[in-house]
């Protein structure tokens, strides 16, 4: 257990002095006596603080309605959903059995509070807020890399469904094109399509949530060029046609 610990470490990229923290933090209250809900607790706080933080440096420019919303997307259980699954946390969660038959390691919400566990574990060994600034800061690299507090603290993929669903335009199609590399080091290739103008665009990125909304930033952009006629809708095809379903010329 101890070597594939290790192995965890390395791609949370926080070597842990007493071990048995982190086996705590992937330990499901359906294990044992000894479970991560109070660690859970702690590592909640530490995300939301460091989260903030992290905004407040970034952007300096936005207000704190804004910076809260920024916030909740950013930590949502979609997010670190996403978190767990690049790092490979359903392998090493430690739950009952019958949690196990009932699809426990994958479930979203168990894999969201196992990163919250495992963030509070850090700090529980290191003693120290900077080492969970720099953990989470890469953790959740791609994710802070497409905030746009220029949108009222909206990621591109609510954006992208409320422009359509003004419009009443069916909503966009997310697809996986491929996957690359290791479970802990994957590489995320996504089509968007929006079938009312043909419309695809693609994202990359190491997780499938920021390669969606990196796609969703691209369909947005080429949609609101159209509408003040800057430049056609179009993305990865030929042919592709206008909000108003005639083709463009320029």
């Amino acid at each position: 257990m101890d070597g594939d610990l290790k192995v965890l470490e390395g791609r949370i990229g926080y070597p842990f002095r007493d071990r048995q923290l982190l086996q705590m933090a992937l330990t499901h209250r359906s294990f044992s006596a000894q479970h991560n809900e109070r660690l859970e607790f702690i590592g909640d706080s530490l995300l939301n603080c460091a989260m903030a933080l992290e905004l407040y440096r970034r952007f300096p420019e936005i207000n704190e309605g804004v910076m809260s919303r920024v916030r909740a997307s950013l930590v949502c259980q979609d997010a670190l959903h996403e978190v767990a699954l690049r790092l490979g946390f359903p392998d090493y969660l430690r739950m009952g059995e019958g949690e196990i038959k009932s699809g426990g390691p994958h479930r979203p919400s168990i894999l969201a509070d196992s990163v919250e566990a495992v963030i509070g574990a850090i700090f529980m060994d290191a003693d120290d807020f900077q080492v969970i600034q720099q953990v989470i800061g890469r953790l959740f690299s791609d994710t802070l890399a497409h905030v746009n507090p220029d949108k009222d603290g909206k990621d591109a993929k609510t954006q992208l469904q409320e422009y359509l669903q003004g419009r009443h335009m069916a909503l966009p199609e997310y697809t996986v094109v491929a996957v690359r590399g290791a479970a802990h080091q994957q590489e995320f290739d996504v089509d968007c399509h929006i079938r009312k103008f043909d419309l695809h665009t693609s994202g990359t990125a190491s997780s499938r949530r920021a390669a969606e909304q990196e796609a969703a930033g691209k369909a947005l952009a080429h949609l609101e060029a159209s509408e003040t006629g800057q430049h056609k809708v179009g993305g990865s095809r030929k042919g592709h046609t206008g909000p108003k379903g005639k083709k463009k010329n320029g």
